[in-house]
């Protein structure tokens, strides 16, 4: 009789783009006021990182990154709107990693869920072919045989080979969507969610480890001024990779490690 692998074990084997990507999709959810994380805000969120398993796919197979994700918009404007909270992820999102799983482990040898595995996990289960089929027909249009057999190669250069599963962090249990608090998660081991999964910017500036930033006065202000609403208080940055978002983030942590801002948010 087969044990049941916990989902916390499970998701645990995801590698930290991947992870974070999920994590990033929640995030996503909630902004937009769906109930449930799709496989819909996952891949959208994969098409926006710099560079994963996925993206090394699109370009062998000569397909636009443009028709993904006008094809991935498409979709989450039908999506139902007007949730107050996340009930969970989808039942496709537990199959699709599980599945994953599975050809990560027994058919590659691998100890991590890649996005490549998880895309040829979306191909080669039916249920989940026809979701994709669905949501986004240039992914499901991919020559699944040739696939299976020359993905190995085609991720190899991948910066993602070169992660770690997520649990290798030493985490005993992960579950993305507890660090946003998008989905509600409990306090383990003492820490809040906020203190495991998170990074203290204003530490790390009052410590002298963030480099004086120049050139992002004015989104720093506006920064500030969003976060003193009574209401809608959440600044949201978006952007390319490359654009500056971290460097606004880290010249707001400098400006509260300074003093530079109003009292109420020191």
């Amino acid at each position: 009789m087969e044990t049941p692998v916990s989902r916390s074990a499970l998701y645990g084997k995801l590698a930290g783009p991947l992870f974070r990507s999920l994590e990033s999709a929640t995030a996503f959810c909630k902004l937009r006021s769906n109930p449930w994380v799709e496989l819909t805000h996952w891949l959208h969120q994969l098409t926006q990182q710099p560079d994963n398993d996925i993206l090394h796919v699109l370009r062998h197979y000569q397909i636009p990154l443009s028709d993904v994700e006008k094809a991935l918009l498409r979709q989450l404007d039908m999506l139902p709107a007007g949730a107050s909270a996340i009930s969970d992820f989808s039942h496709h999102i537990d199959l699709s990693v599980e599945k994953a799983w599975m050809l990560a482990s027994v058919r590659y040898g691998d100890n991590k869920i890649r996005s490549g595995w998880l895309l040829l996990a979306l191909l080669t289960t039916p249920e989940l072919r026809r979701v994709l089929s669905s949501i986004c027909a240039p992914l499901a249009t991919l020559p699944v045989d040739e696939l299976t057999e020359i993905l190995p190669s085609l991720i190899e250069t991948s910066p993602e080979a070169q992660e770690r599963p997520y649990d290798g962090s030493g985490l005993a249990s992960a579950i993305p969507g507890e660090s946003s608090q998008a989905i509600p998660g409990g306090v383990q081991d003492g820490k809040s969610a906020l203190a495991k999964y998170c990074q203290d910017m204003t530490a790390q500036a009052r410590d002298g480890k963030i480099d004086p930033v120049t050139g992002r006065e004015h989104e720093i202000r506006t920064m500030t001024d969003i976060l003193l609403r009574r209401r809608q208080n959440n600044p949201l940055l978006t952007g390319e990779a490359g654009v500056g978002k971290t460097a606004v983030v880290e010249g707001f942590a400098l400006a509260i490690a300074q003093g530079e801002v109003p009292p109420a948010l020191r």
